[in-house]
């Protein structure tokens, strides 16, 4: 089955048209609030919250969406290639594939396994109706169980923020009017909570249906979730505090559900003050203009977002969270050029920087380099290997 999303040039448009403030922080995905209400059932993810010795799971984020471009959305030449760096040059042990597109997550997921990595899966279906979101996941969940009897190490999260993405939580015909609804106060909160309750437990028993293994959900950070539902959880991290101690108290009230807790995205974008922005690092570009052009007076910093990386992976290993993905690998419409006004990839969270090789299309020529960040992360990854890397720590069915 294949299946389309909401394209990122015209999310983060609308988005930045009317202004996103979602509250308890807006993402790069969105923001939403998330609260669900079910018995959790025991397994060694919930044990396995209890042990020393920092991440088991150090890894990054894998879109496979439709590009805004036919060269620059999904292929699986590129994406092999892609799993290999993220594997032997980014020493990750751990990717999570995330999108739409049944076909792409299943192709995807597979090579990742089959290279050795341990697999978040993570459907990302928007604006289409309930139904149909909840058979996308059933079918990406039926892929990841097959994987796990096979013996791939595979985790399955049953989609991200849906307060923004799935239709009849709150008002709104697509997410740019959904958030619009949002911060202009236009919707009824208690009805939102019990909607965004209700799918939040269809979800988890569509996901159980089919998969037998760990269950989380991508929440965003601040959310109010009741995480007896899942067996993981899940948070989407883009706080900035000037000392360790900042983070540790924003990040502690999780493990007190005494389950395992994942740090399933943080980053920052490539500017000088960017991890102040934090999930609205995004939203410095202008897309009234044409080209589309970085508002204001940004200053390139590869150093900065490196900085920002290492520095809370490092509180995330002292607090021996379960795992830890940054977001994200690359950003293939948000290429980086060398005049200012137009390196789009300032506003982009990947690790790597798209270099098209005309300024203006990305020809099927385009790739990538590393920036500071990768290799800052590919340190710290190389340097947890060997303890990281055997999976003897891993939650059982993953």
């Amino acid at each position: 089955m294949r299946s389309t999303g909401i394209g990122r040039k015209s999310f983060l448009a609308g988005a930045a048209a009317v202004g996103v403030a979602v509250a308890g922080g807006a993402l790069p995905g969105g923001g939403a609030m998330a609260q669900a209400s079910t018995g959790g059932r025991p397994t060694d993810a919930n044990r396995a919250s209890g042990r020393r010795g920092g991440l088991t799971y150090r890894g990054v984020g894998y879109e496979v969406t439709d590009g805004e471009t036919p060269d620059t959305g999904w292929h699986a030449h590129r994406m092999r290639a892609d799993m290999l760096a993220i594997r032997h040059a980014l020493h990750a042990n751990s990717v999570s594939v995330f999108g739409d597109g049944v076909d792409r997550l299943e192709v995807t997921a597979t090579e990742a396994a089959e290279r050795g990595l341990h697999v978040w899966l993570q459907p990302r279906l928007a604006d289409r109706p309930q139904a149909e979101i909840l058979d996308h996941l059933a079918e990406t969940g039926r892929h990841a169980e097959q994987l796990r009897r096979q013996g791939a190490r595979v985790h399955l999260s049953v989609g991200c923020e849906f307060v923004l993405f799935v239709p009849g939580i709150v008002p709104g015909a697509d997410a740019v009017e959904r958030i619009k609804n949002l911060t202009e106060g236009n919707f009824d909160p208690e009805k939102m909570s019990r909607r965004l309750a209700s799918f939040i437990a269809r979800a988890a028993s569509t996901g159980r249906s089919v998969f037998n293994g760990p269950l989380t959900y991508g929440a965003a950070q601040d959310d109010e979730v009741d995480w007896s539902l899942f067996d993981i959880v899940s948070v989407n991290y883009y706080a900035d505090h000037p000392d360790r101690a900042g983070h540790i108290r924003e990040l502690r009230p999780y493990q007190r559900w005494g389950k395992p807790v994942v740090v399933s995205e943080f980053g920052a974008c490539t500017y000088k003050g960017a991890a102040q922005d934090g999930g609205m690092g995004w939203d410095i570009v202008d897309y009234t203009k044409q080209p589309p052009e970085i508002a204001g007076h940004r200053v390139r910093s590869e150093r900065a977002q490196a900085s920002y990386l290492t520095g809370v992976l490092d509180v995330f290993e002292s607090m021996n969270l379960y795992a830890a993905l940054a977001y994200q690998f690359v950003t293939s419409d948000a290429p980086h050029r060398t005049n200012p006004r137009y390196d789009l990839d300032m506003a982009s969270y990947s690790i790597v920087k798209a270099l098209w090789v005309k300024p203006e299309e990305p020809t099927a020529r385009w790739h990538w380099e590393p920036k500071q960040s990768f290799h800052a992360l590919a340190g710290a990854y190389a340097c947890a290997e060997p303890t990281a890397s055997g999976g003897g720590r891993g939650v059982s069915g993953g």
